[in-house]
């Protein structure tokens, strides 16, 4: 009885298969109708996406009209974060220099490389590689990887920048590559072994945002390498997750002058597929109620020398594509454009159908900081 079922089956299969396969070639019945389905799903998908992409308009959307209004956010921001007054002033907890890690062997014009350990609340930590080029341009890089894994996924890109003379600061998210995943006793809920994003809403208090553990090991790399050298030009690039926490640092921390965005954020009300949507620091309602997107990136483009620059991939397959974007371009422009200072840019790479920092977008980096 078995056999036979699968028998009919297995000709069911073929007899159907060569159905569709004439049906396309000959274009004979049911093909017209089919196509019409086709057809009418790609215009209300149309129709769905157009009823979002409009120019925006950034009036009701940003109070931040001069650079004292962005000082006076940015000090609101770093309070909500650290619940202190300025950026935290620590160092490095561990400084192991000159350290060997194979899956880094051999980088072209690498001298050393250095592992710092930052210890957070909670006992999470992060592991900071720091990779010092043997012939230097006296440059920073800070780069910044995402949620696809540790920050050995962009090595490419990392060994890209130390051949061309800058020191890079190499980090990955909490939780993810060389960071510590912590258990942490939660009173009334008990052990919780810390794995993703989301689980960090149950660590938030009056005393403590957990969207430091995002920020903090940023701020305490650029301390420790103005500490022990005269590097003043800082830098930052990320790629997905590390792209959203380049749009938002550089708000906090205006020693970062020039930064990289890579597919890395919308703003919220742009937002209109589920894999745009993002962990909770993406959508962390008290952080935003104080500084929504519109206006980090207005924080993170203006000042002295400062630029910020939103790179989209065209066909992104993961999250954060190009399709949208050029509506933020004009209106975001334009309201930087009422300061004394400053640069905001989006740029559109269609040169690839991947989740990735290209070729095309380091050269259009590159092009930034030499």
């Amino acid at each position: 009885m078995n056999k036979i079922i699968v028998a009919l089956l297995l000709i069911s299969f073929i007899f159907f298969f060569f159905l569709g396969l004439f049906v396309g070639v000959y274009k004979i019945f049911p093909y017209s109708e089919l196509d019409n389905i086709k057809n009418q799903f790609e215009l209300n998908s149309e129709q769905i996406s157009n009823q979002y992409s409009k120019p925006v308009n950034l009036e009701p959307m940003t109070t931040l009209y001069n650079i004292e209004d962005v000082k006076q956010k940015r000090n609101e921001l770093i309070q909500f974060v650290w619940k202190t007054n300025e950026l935290p002033n620590k160092l490095p907890e561990q400084i192991d220099k000159n350290i060997s890690d194979e899956r880094f062997i051999p980088l072209s014009n690498l001298e050393q490389i250095d592992k710092l350990t930052i210890t957070m609340e909670h006992g999470l930590s992060s592991i900071v590689y720091v990779f010092y080029p043997e012939n230097s341009n006296g440059k920073v890089v800070i780069y910044h990887q995402g949620h696809s894994g540790g920050f050995i996924n962009g090595k490419s890109t990392i060994e890209k920048f130390v051949d061309d003379g800058f020191t890079v600061a190499a980090f990955s998210m909490p939780l993810i590559g060389l960071n510590n995943q912590p258990i942490v006793n939660i009173e009334n809920i008990g052990s919780v072994k810390l794995l993703k994003h989301n689980q960090f809403v149950i660590l938030e208090s009056d005393e403590f945002s957990s969207m430091s553990y995002f920020f903090t090991p940023i701020t305490v790399t650029i301390n420790y390498l103005t500490d022990i050298s005269n590097f003043k030009d800082f830098y930052m690039l990320g790629i997905s997750g590390g792209g959203w926490t380049s749009t938002v640092y550089p708000a906090l921390d205006t020693r970062i002058t020039k930064s990289f965005s890579i597919a890395g954020s919308l703003p919220l009300s742009l937002r209109n597929i589920i894999s745009d949507v993002g962990d909770y620091e993406q959508f962390n309602p008290e952080f935003y109620s104080i500084a929504n997107y519109f206006d980090i990136y207005v924080m993170s483009s203006s000042g002295n020398n400062r630029e910020h620059i939103q790179i989209f991939n065209q066909n992104d397959p993961c999250c954060f594509s190009g399709k949208d974007s050029s509506y933020l371009f004009d209106p975001l422009r334009n309201s930087i454009s009422s300061f004394d200072s400053g640069v905001f840019e989006i740029i559109v790479d269609e040169t690839h159908n991947e989740h990735k920092i290209s070729n095309f977008a380091y050269d259009i980096i590159m092009k930034k900081l030499v």
